[in-house]
């Protein structure tokens, strides 16, 4: 907008005719007091601003505005009739104006003068406008480095304070922070710890890594500086992304050698355990068929039910063992699988009728789904093994139950069998470590008996056969336990 001021009313008529014919939005005022009242309520582009006024005369008024931030850069044109001497002009200008026009005015030349300003006023205003747009970026941005700053400061003190050798890495994966501890195993912050010449390399796994914006979690044996033999460590790096953009790396080693050591120890007696266990239980068993064939003749012989539940139990506790050393196979690699061709439909059938003969209270098993009667290489021994752990489960957690059901899929590519019970259920929480060695839902842990094995070597198993294997489950609706063999 631009303000018109001038004493006289019919100045000010004509130029703002002049300049509304031009499209110019125009305000008028008619003394140097209302004017000033005028520019501090409203912005304007331009003031044209007559020299002689009564009271405060134009000079004053520009010299007033030129003392204001917010008034001190709009433009001034004086107009005068009467002081168009040389000195006068020079005070219009010293007073604030950029330009001095005598009257009569010629209205082409005022309204490129007007014109000219006025662009100028509107370059001038988005000029500002960007920079306080800018101001404020730069502001958010000193805001966002400092809040940055002050979490990476935290994070830095929480692991200088792990009993672990702690770590981060910028994007690209640059080593920029490292604990105390990192200095027992390193003389540089941006080089590794030295690992046992046999173990697989740190930095190829961090490269691998990077390359897929993937966590890394391995074992590494590492030793301190002065130290004369390597330990176990669990190395674990974890990216951390803001806004689906990856920022940076957190890492850690765990020093695990201590764990490995009882769990050493724990296989090594487990598997002497259970090798000491099988001679005498097979000395038991033998015996009580004997003892059963001496009194085969006596048909109510007292005997024979102490016999079967003595033969029950040992067929329990053999069982144990031979868990105990399919684990201590585990362990040491020596879980061997004999592959060769067999008729899955027949394994799954006998299986079946396994199952309903050894339980006295056996469910009805339904058996839904693809008929499976094709050739699969694999374990025979081993595949019926999961299979029989996986009802045998379904029954035992599922005591009330009158179904247990049996699916089985094909797709060409792999078959898949599911076991569906619908007993106790497992929350969502714990599923991910019901096939853990030793592991069992706390639940369940006091009211079924077992070691929490079972499973354990079913998922052995099924990954010796490069399958999968899982579980569904919601508590007091039951479980789905499942898993497939590829066909190639």
């Amino acid at each position: 907008m631009i303000l018109i001021v001038d004493d006289k009313p019919e100045n000010i008529y004509s130029l703002k005719k002049l300049l509304e014919a031009k499209d110019f939005p125009v305000d008028t005022a008619l003394s140097g007091e209302e004017a000033l009242k005028k520019v501090l309520r409203h912005d304007y582009a331009l003031i044209i601003l007559d020299v002689q006024m009564p009271g405060i005369d134009g000079f004053e008024v520009a010299e007033t505005l030129s003392g204001f931030s917010k008034t001190k850069d709009i433009p001034i044109i004086f107009l005068s009739a009467v002081n168009t001497d040389k000195k006068f002009i020079t005070k219009g200008y010293a007073s604030g104006g950029i330009d001095y026009v005598t009257k009569p005015v010629d209205p082409d030349i005022l309204i490129l003068k007007v014109k000219t300003f006025y662009r100028l006023y509107e370059q001038t205003m988005a000029l500002n406008e960007t920079q306080r747009v800018l101001r404020s970026e730069i502001e958010t941005r000193k805001q966002a480095q400092a809040e940055l700053k002050e979490r990476v400061d935290y994070l830095h003190l929480i692991l200088e304070s792990l009993p672990q050798i702690a770590f981060t890495a910028n994007h690209d994966g640059k080593i920029d922070f490292v604990n105390n501890k990192w200095f027992r195993y390193s003389h540089h912050s941006t080089i590794f710890p030295q690992t046992a010449p046999d173990d697989k390399s740190i930095q190829d796994a961090w490269l691998l890594a990077m390359m897929t914006n993937s966590a890394l979690e391995m074992e590494v044996r590492i030793k301190e500086i002065d130290a004369d033999s390597f330990r176990s460590h669990l190395l674990r790096v974890i990216p951390i992304k803001e806004q689906s953009k990856l920022s940076r790396w957190v890492g850690t080693f765990t020093d695990i050698e201590d764990r490995k050591q009882v769990e050493k120890k724990k296989d090594e007696f487990l598997s002497i355990a259970s090798h000491e266990l099988k001679t005498p239980l097979t000395s038991i068993k033998a015996y009580t068929q004997l003892l059963g064939r001496t009194i085969v003749d006596v048909q109510e012989h007292p005997a024979n039910k102490y016999i079967d539940k003595v033969q029950v139990q040992v067929s329990k506790l053999n069982s144990l063992i031979t868990d105990l050393l399919d684990i201590s196979k585990i362990e040491n690699g020596k879980l061997k699988m004999n592959v060769k061709p067999f008729n899955f439909e027949e394994l799954l059938s006998s299986v079946i009728d396994t199952i309903c003969h050894t339980h006295d209270k056996c469910p009805r098993i339904d058996r839904v789904g693809d008929l499976l009667d094709l050739v699969v290489l694999g374990d025979e021994i081993r595949i019926e093994q999961v299979i029989i752990n996986y009802l045998t489960n379904a029954i035992k957690y599922a005591p009330n139950s009158e179904r247990v059901i049996i699916k089985t899929s094909n797709d060409s590519a792999n078959i898949k069998v599911e076991v569906q019970d619908f007993g106790i259920g497992i929350p969502v929480h714990k599923q991910t470590n019901i096939f853990n060695k030793f592991y069992r839902v706390e639940e369940s842990s006091v009211k079924f008996q077992g070691l929490g094995i079972g499973l354990y070597i079913c998922s052995e198993i099924i990954r010796q056969h490069h399958g999968t294997f899982g579980l569904e489950s919601e508590v007091g609706k039951g479980s789905t336990f499942y898993f497939t063999i590829p066909l190639n």
